[in-house]
């Protein structure tokens, strides 16, 4: 389908698409309304919508804007043709998001609070932001190990705001932290830069990688200095 607004009318997203439309490159800071990373990654990924990348395969680029009179980071589409979209291009099917949720019994990862299971999301540690390729299906006899060692579940703000962790992270490779402290169990604030960027071993030591690992970790230091 060429052409047509895929979204809701009316929504922050639809006026984004009649700004972009005309396949030009805009400013996140004055002429869209979506600030989430989330968001683009719904539209590449949930609605087939062709987002353009800068050179360095980034879906974004950080050009001068005239009316901010400063660079900042832009957004483009590449294509008015939707695509087809593969709702398991993220390997994540409604009956395997069933099997995570039941293996971590609805506990949403960050405050560990356990939640209606409409109300979380199945979420890779490893964020797709860094990915340089898409996924498989992730099967349903997948072990309980396998998943936990991939996924958490976290709620929809929740997983906003990883999402904005992530991303900050991958364009100054400066990595997140859970508010306030300070504390990464492998490396520190810095992206290794031995580590190619979509390297998973780059993510490990966040919180917001593995908050459970980061937890066990920070406990084990805390015991330690309690002896």
């Amino acid at each position: 389908m060429v052409n047509k607004n895929p979204f809701k009318e009316g929504s922050k997203q639809y006026y984004d698409f009649e700004v972009m439309k005309d396949l030009r490159w805009h400013c996140s800071k004055c002429e869209l309304k979506s600030g989430q990373a989330k968001t683009w990654q719904v539209w590449r990924q949930e609605k087939g919508l062709q987002v353009d990348t800068d050179s360095n395969g980034n879906y974004y680029k950080i050009i001068y804007c005239d009316n901010c009179k400063e660079k900042t980071y832009h957004r483009k589409l590449k294509s008015l043709k939707i695509l087809e979209v593969n709702k398991l291009r993220a390997g994540i099917s409604a009956k395997f998001a069933v099997r995570v949720k039941e293996i971590y019994k609805n506990e949403e990862a960050v405050f560990l609070r356990k939640f209606s299971p409409n109300q979380l999301e199945v979420d890779h540690k490893f964020p797709q932001i860094r990915w340089n390729q898409n996924e498989d299906e992730n099967k349903t006899d997948m072990s309980e190990k396998e998943i936990r060692d991939k996924f958490i579940l976290l709620t929809r703000s929740n997983n906003l705001l990883k999402s904005r962790h992530c991303e900050k992270c991958c364009k100054t490779g400066k990595r997140g932290n859970f508010p306030g402290i300070y504390f990464w169990f492998r490396g520190d604030e810095d992206w290794d830069e031995k580590i190619d960027k979509h390297d998973a071993r780059g993510c490990e030591g966040c919180f917001w990688n593995d908050p459970y690992k980061w937890r066990e970790e920070l406990n084990k230091i805390l015991e330690d200095n309690d002896s």
